[in-house]
């Protein structure tokens, strides 16, 4: 009977655990899910937030500009310069020599030590060659370079008598005729005989007289090319 009697005190306590158990269960069958407090969630999130790595902001590198060029040519080397044109001429390592100059009315511009030198109607070259050749009386070898900074566009003006007077400018090859016809034409009470024609040559005035009449009928006779600067007068 000792044996018998044991097996029954062991189903008793397997009975007890299993009501034990049963008590936890929610009718349903589905446990009861674990509470979260506020301060637990709170510090695991906070524990989270510590442990993700820090970004650090890349430092702004700022790349410098490529320089700028100075004082390019802004002519071709066959240009030949006239009144008003802006030159640069550089003597090398002579600060003094390197001047930025403009052509004056009379075709000159002045230098130290050298004074005039005729610039209107020669290249860059040639003015730079001309230059060099003077400061020899002075300086020892001298190595001289011109540039063109600016071209003032060659012009003409038309005055007097016509339907558009005003300056215009010269193109290319310009003639008498072809620049009154730019001008519009004549007024009623221009005198077609009498135009002229003034230039500036080598400081001095020179007047032409132009009959509009012997242009037409005389194979062009007074049909003069325009130089710049030049200024025809329809009275």
């Amino acid at each position: 009977m000792k044996p018998t009697w044991a097996v029954a005190c062991l189903l008793a306590v397997l009975l007890a655990a299993g009501c034990s158990n049963k008590q936890k269960v929610k009718p349903d069958g589905v446990g009861s899910a674990p509470t979260v407090s506020v301060a637990s969630a709170a510090s695991w999130r906070g524990a989270g937030e510590a442990a993700a790595p820090q970004v650090k902001e890349m430092p702004i590198v700022e790349v410098p500009a490529p320089p700028t060029s100075v004082s390019l040519p802004v002519a071709g080397p066959q240009y030949k310069l006239g009144p008003e044109d802006q030159i640069r001429v550089s003597v090398w390592e002579n600060a003094q020599l390197t001047l930025d100059l403009v052509v004056r009315p009379d075709g000159k511009i002045s230098m130290p030590l050298i004074q005039d030198v005729t610039a209107e109607g020669q290249t860059a070259a040639e003015l730079a060659t001309q230059i060099q050749q003077k400061l020899t009386a002075f300086i020892k070898e001298p190595q001289v370079s011109v540039i063109v900074l600016q071209i003032n566009a060659p012009k003409f003006y038309v005055i007097g008598n016509v339907v558009r007077p005003g300056t215009y400018p010269l193109r290319g090859e310009t003639s008498v005729l072809q620049a009154l016809s730019l001008a519009g034409g004549f007024t009623q009470f221009a005198s077609l005989r009498s135009i002229k024609l003034i230039r500036n040559a080598g400081g001095k005035q020179e007047v032409r007289k132009i009959n509009y009449y012997d242009v037409i009928d005389k194979g062009g006779e007074g049909n003069y090319l325009l130089k710049s600067g030049d200024t025809i007068v329809v009275p």
